[in-house]
C-alpha cells in the first residue's frame, strides 16, 4: 500500500443546511455526451433532491474510492439524482466513466471554480496555483437549498457512509 501523510485541511467555508447552494454553469458529462448545464436547470427539473459529490480529479485514488463506494451502495437507485463535481476536463471525465461504467454524471470543472464558490477548495502541496476540491457531499432541494452536508477536514478523508446516508436522507 502506498505511503502518504494525512494532511489537515483546516476549516472550510461551505454552504450549510438552510442556505442556498451557489449557482454555476459547467460542462455536464454523461457516458454519452456533454453540454453546458446550470445547477438550477439540473435541480429544478422536477426531481425532489440532488446530491452533489465533490471529488478530486477523476484519475485520483480518492475519486475512484468514493465513486466505487457509491456504486456499491446503489446510490443511483436510492437517491433522486447523484452528480459529481470534479477538477477534471470533460475528456478526463468521459474516460473515467468509460473505464468504470458508473451510472452517474459529472460536472467538469478543471479550473476548480465551483469548489472555490462552495468554500471547499484546497491547494495541492508544492504546486503553485493548482487546487482541487475536498471530498464533500451536499444534498440539495429543487430550489438549491442545502438540506445536508459532509465535508472532509483532512486529506485523505472519507465519511462514515452509514452516517452520511442518514444525514442525506438515504436510509
Amino acid at each position: 500500500m502506498p505511503e502518504f501523510d494525512v494532511v489537515e485541511l483546516g476549516p472550510a467555508d461551505h454552504p450549510e443546511p438552510g442556505e442556498e447552494a451557489p449557482e454555476f454553469t459547467r460542462p455536464f458529462v454523461t457516458d454519452e455526451f456533454w453540454e453546458d448545464r446550470t445547477l438550477s436547470d439540473l435541480v429544478g427539473d422536477g426531481e425532489s433532491r440532488t446530491i452533489l459529490v465533490f471529488t478530486p480529479m477523476t484519475g485520483s485514488f480518492l475519486a475512484k474510492y468514493v465513486w466505487d463506494e457509491l456504486e456499491e451502495r446503489n446510490w443511483d437507485e436510492r437517491a433522486d439524482r447523484v452528480v459529481g463535481v470534479t477538477a477534471s476536463t470533460p475528456y478526463g471525465v468521459k474516460r473515467f466513466l468509460e473505464d468504470n461504467d458508473y451510472p452517474f454524471a459529472f460536472f467538469a470543472d478543471p479550473g476548480n471554480r465551483v469548489a472555490e464558490s462552495y468554500g471547499i477548495d484546497h491547494d495541492l502541496d508544492g504546486m503553485t496555483g493548482i487546487s482541487e476540491p475536498r471530498v464533500a457531499f451536499f444534498a440539495l432541494g429543487d430550489d438549491r437549498t442545502v438540506e445536508g452536508t459532509w465535508v472532509a477536514t483532512d486529506w485523505p478523508d472519507f465519511p462514515d457512509y452509514d452516517a452520511l446516508e442518514a444525514e442525506l436522507g438515504l436510509e
